[in-house]
Parts: C-alpha cells; sequence; structure tokens
C-alpha cells in the first residue's frame, strides 16, 4: 500500500518547512509513502529548504516546474508518482495530525471510493486578529460558494468538483491529467471531468488539513482574483458549471461601475446606486454583526472590509478573464478560418 503525497509550491518559503515537517513526522511506514515537491522555480530560496529537509527526510523527493504553474506542477508531481493513492498538498498548509496518512488509507478502503475530499478549515499557528476574521468570514454563507463542502463536517459522498483532493491512480487513467492552460481553478476542472468519468468522492473530515489564511486585504483580495479568473475560464470550458453564485459578484461589480458611469450623465441613477449600496452595506454588517455575536474575539470592525474584499476580488478576477476570452474570440475565429482553408488548399492539391 503505497501513497504518493504531491506538494506543488512557489515562494513557500514561509510555510514550506512546517508543511513538509508535518508530512515527514508521520505513523505511517516512511517506506510506503513518498512527498514529491514541484517547486516552480521559487525566487524566495524554497527548494533550498526543501534540499535540507532531504537530508533527513529520505522520501522527499524536489522537482522543477519551468512552466510556473499550480496545474503543471499537478501533473510532474502525478507523472514521477509510485504510489496506488496519490493526494495533494499545498505548500501552505499545516498537518497536525500524525495518523492523516493512516486515516487516509482506511477512507479509501472503507468507502470503495475512487477519489477522497476533505473540509479545508483556515487556521493559523499564532492567528492575528485580522486572520481570524478572514477564517470566519471565509466560512460564512456570505464568503463561499454555499454549494461548496470545504467547510463542512460530515461523513458522506458528495460530487468531486470542488473538493476531491486524493484519488486513485486509475482516476488519472480515466480522467487525465491537469489541464495546463489553467492555473487557478486547475483542480476544480480536473475533478469536474472526475465527476463526468461516473467516479466516486466520499468527503470526510477525517482527512482534515489546516489552510493558512491570509494577513492582509492585498493578499485576500489576490487570491480571490485568481479564484475569479479560475472560475471564468472553468465557465468558459464547461458551461455547466456556471452557478448563481458565482455569477452574483461579477453581476454586482458591473451594475456598481454601469450605475457609477450613468450617474454622471443621469443624476437620477445617483439614487438607485445609493440604495444598491445601502442593502449591500447592510447585509455585509448584519452577517458581520451574526459571526461576532458567535466569536467575540473577531474583529467586528475588520469584517465588512474583508466580505468586500473577498467579493471584490472574485469579481474582479472573473470579468478580466472574461474580457481576455471575449477579445480573444476574434483572434481564434481568423485563425480556425485560416487552418480550414489551408486544409482545402492541402487537399485539393
Amino acid at each position: 500500500m503505497r501513497i504518493t503525497l504531491i506538494v506543488p509550491v512557489r515562494n513557500e518559503a514561509a510555510h514550506i518547512h512546517r508543511t513538509l515537517s508535518g508530512l515527514a513526522e508521520q505513523s505511517f511506514p516512511t517506506s510506503d509513502y513518498e512527498i514529491i515537491v514541484v517547486d516552480g522555480m521559487s525566487e524566495d530560496g524554497t527548494a533550498n529548504i526543501v534540499r535540507e529537509l532531504q537530508q533527513t527526510v529520505p522520501n522527499l523527493h524536489l522537482f522543477e516546474n519551468p512552466k510556473r504553474l499550480a496545474s503543471s506542477a499537478r501533473n510532474i508531481g502525478v507523472q514521477n508518482a509510485s504510489g496506488e493513492f496519490l493526494s495533494i498538498v499545498d505548500g501552505h498548509c499545516q498537518i497536525r495530525d500524525s495518523h492523516f496518512l493512516t486515516k487516509l488509507v482506511e477512507a479509501f478502503e472503507m468507502s470503495g471510493a475512487d477519489t477522497l475530499g476533505r473540509p479545508q478549515p483556515l487556521r493559523a499557528k499564532s492567528p492575528t486578529r485580522f486572520q481570524n476574521a478572514v477564517s470566519a468570514a471565509r466560512a460564512s454563507w456570505l464568503g463561499h460558494n454555499p454549494k461548496s463542502a470545504i467547510f463542512s463536517d460530515g461523513d458522506r459522498f458528495v460530487p468531486a468538483d470542488n473538493v476531491a483532493v486524493a484519488y486513485r491512480r486509475e482516476v488519472f487513467e480515466k480522467a487525465g491529467l491537469f489541464d495546463e492552460t489553467f492555473d487557478a481553478c486547475e483542480d476544480v476542472e480536473f475533478n469536474t471531468r472526475v465527476r463526468r468519468a461516473g467516479l466516486t468522492c466520499y468527503f470526510t473530515p477525517t482527512i482534515a488539513i489546516e489552510y493558512q489564511p491570509r494577513s492582509t486585504l492585498k493578499g485576500l483580495v489576490h487570491q480571490m482574483s485568481r479564484y475569479g479568473r479560475g472560475r471564468a475560464k472553468l465557465a468558459q470550458k464547461h458551461l455547466a458549471t456556471i452557478t448563481l453564485a458565482s455569477l452574483i459578484p461579477p453581476l454586482w461589480f458591473s451594475w456598481l461601475l454601469f450605475a457609477s458611469v450613468i450617474s454622471l450623465i443621469w443624476s437620477p441613477m445617483i439614487w438607485a446606486l445609493c440604495g444598491s449600496m445601502t442593502v449591500y452595506s447592510f447585509v455585509l454588517l448584519g452577517e458581520s454583526h451574526r459571526l461576532w455575536r458567535m466569536d467575540r474575539e473577531l474583529s467586528y470592525r475588520r469584517m465588512p472590509a474583508i466580505f468586500a474584499a473577498i467579493h471584490v476580488g472574485f469579481a474582479c478576477g472573473y470579468l478580466r478573464e472574461m474580457l481576455v476570452i471575449v477579445t480573444s474570440w476574434p483572434t481564434l475565429a481568423v485563425w480556425t478560418a485560416l487552418r480550414r482553408l489551408a486544409g482545402n488548399r492541402m487537399r485539393k492539391a
């Protein structure tokens, strides 16, 4: 019974030692699992930290990822894996449970599932009040897709799309590899194909690992912007993945931009804009107050700004990617026409 843990990283010097230490200190026999770190040409010394750990962790391997994409990193890990079970572990995670691998194998054997999903709670080792607020906001219905199970706590079979992180090797034979045109949501795109292939996913909190919440508004906006771009690209490839929850932030942000511009030339629009912002503010304040009442240690003052950062970041990323997609259509149409013309001429010749 062999397990391969794939750790895609880029500039994770602040967290990679903690992540790998958690994986190296497992009760599982060292000879029965391997850790494959795939580094996207980090510039902060991440690879050097991994090389130092290799001196004391014999089952730790390091590969380079010249493309620097999360999707290509995952593929390099899959292609060099020797395990029967493969699991993705991000380089900024924390594994506190020394029986994590044992529980992973037990979950596969007990469920008979093709893939496993797990909760991804946001927790820092010594969190700031801001990080605690980010964790609470992201777990709230207002801070993530309500259909996603990543903050759930019950064992059950679920669609693989948003949660699958561990796979039997045969899954890659049936669903292929990760799409390297994606650098965000590459996991959701792959898991969408996994579900469409009729493969099953069992969700269990027993294999939960903790993710590091962003420590600044800027970092949170950047994270959500990448996710928004990935969701837009996913929608282009798989139309059925478009949901109301994923459309609300970009539509809301588009409305604000539209109303702001129109109000400059038509004053009545100002009332609609102010009314919209008032309703939105009350929603943010109401949910922030609800979370604060559940945990008085949260920074109530920061909560509305954190929710707004989540929504604006996602919306900007989504709209930016949609703009790229739409503006590329004429070029793609011309290229396709030229290829067809060249093909017709070759056949006639």
